[in-house]
């Protein structure tokens, strides 16, 4: 990823959303040729210089102070997904302005430790996986599996979570709600390429989904981010029918590139019947045979 690049597209969708009004500016639209803020705006409202400011817009984040960084957040009403990232990109751009060689290839986790996978495989009654950083499914447990087959074609090795739902045809018809998932994962890899510059293999996943995939192109494009922490989803598995869950994400102070999502329901609904009755098929049967579909 061009940290510069990142930083001043970033900045500027960040900087045309945003009307004088909001902001409590009075200016006339007449002549304003500009969607949202002007530079200079931003720059008086975070208290720099106009120049100042032009050059963080320009990509130059590297030296900036954590003081200006939080002062620039607050006059672009960043979210704290965005506040984070405008910090991950500024710590990239340190990175790259200290190096006096090109910069490691970082290679993400491919096989969960066992560690991870004794966690996973003890969350017997909730499905659960593990992931890297570039989606890609490391470690699953039986429920999981039974939950999301799509996920673990044939049985054998897992796949890559963003692939699915952007290449596979397959995924729109398992997720209820697509395109919400859909934004949600690309919002989450604008976090992901802020924090891991490095990372060719999650730039090199980045270009293929943009080259394959319209609806990926053009969001990826919006400049978007947003902390994947807990989200509720409605799933159609094939065998019991539609679960609604709740994913949360558990990180581990251990291996920090690692994500263990977790699937939970509400107590005494239908889809936690149904989670029970996977949870039971799967404990119990060689899956030759599938329970009879819940009404």
């Amino acid at each position: 990823m061009d940290t510069g690049t990142e930083a001043s597209d970033f900045l500027r969708t960040r900087r045309a959303r945003i009307t004088p009004g909001a902001v409590g500016l009075t200016a006339s639209t007449t002549g304003r040729r500009v969607k949202g803020l002007r530079r200079e705006e931003v720059a008086t409202l975070a208290g720099v210089s106009a120049e100042y400011y032009n050059r963080m817009e320009r990509g130059k984040l590297a030296g900036v102070s954590e003081s200006v960084l939080y002062a620039v957040a607050r006059a672009l009403q960043l979210d704290e997904s965005e506040e984070q990232h405008l910090f991950d990109l500024a710590r990239a751009a340190n990175a790259e302005h200290a190096l006096t060689r090109p910069a490691p290839k970082r290679t993400p986790r491919s096989r969960a430790s066992a560690r991870v996978q004794r966690l996973v495989d003890g969350m017997r009654d909730l499905p659960a996986y593990a992931r890297n950083g570039r989606t890609d499914i490391i470690a699953m447990n039986q429920l999981g599996a039974a939950l999301m087959p799509g996920l673990v074609p044939d049985g054998k090795e897992p796949a890559n979570i963003a692939r699915y739902l952007f290449l596979d045809p397959a995924s729109q018809e398992f997720y209820a709600d697509w395109e919400r998932v859909a934004r949600d994962m690309v919002a989450a890899f604008r976090i992901e390429a802020g924090r891991t510059p490095f990372d060719r293999s999650l730039t090199d996943l980045i270009g293929e989904l943009t080259t394959r995939s319209d609806p990926f192109r053009s969001w990826w494009a919006s400049h978007n981010v947003r902390l994947h922490t807990s989200a509720t989803k409605t799933l159609h598995n094939p065998t019991v029918g539609e679960v609604e869950v709740t994913g949360e994400a558990l990180t581990l102070a251990s291996e920090p590139d690692v994500t263990i999502i977790t699937y939970v329901t509400e107590p005494a609904s239908v889809s936690e019947e149904r989670i029970r009755l996977l949870a039971s098929w799967t404990a119990n049967t060689d899956r030759t045979t599938a329970p009879a579909k819940t009404q």
